[in-house]
């Protein structure tokens, strides 16, 4: 799978959400469990600074 114009988002319980920007990512096809498509109008209205949560754990294989 390609993405292009990719970002993670991580999550802080105590900050706002901090966008990290990927650029272009190329993932084993293997390794993807789900796929979503994101509604930009719902997305663009939602303000991360204020969203708080507990930050995802690791994956461990």
């Amino acid at each position: 799978m390609i993405l292009d114009d990719s970002h993670e988002r991580v999550y802080s319980s105590s900050q706002g959400v901090e966008q990290v920007i990927l650029g272009l990512y190329i993932i084993r096809g293997d390794n993807v469990a789900i796929i979503g498509e994101i509604d930009d109008d719902a997305d663009s209205s939602i303000d991360f600074n204020t969203v708080k949560a507990e930050p995802l754990n690791s994956v461990v294989h």
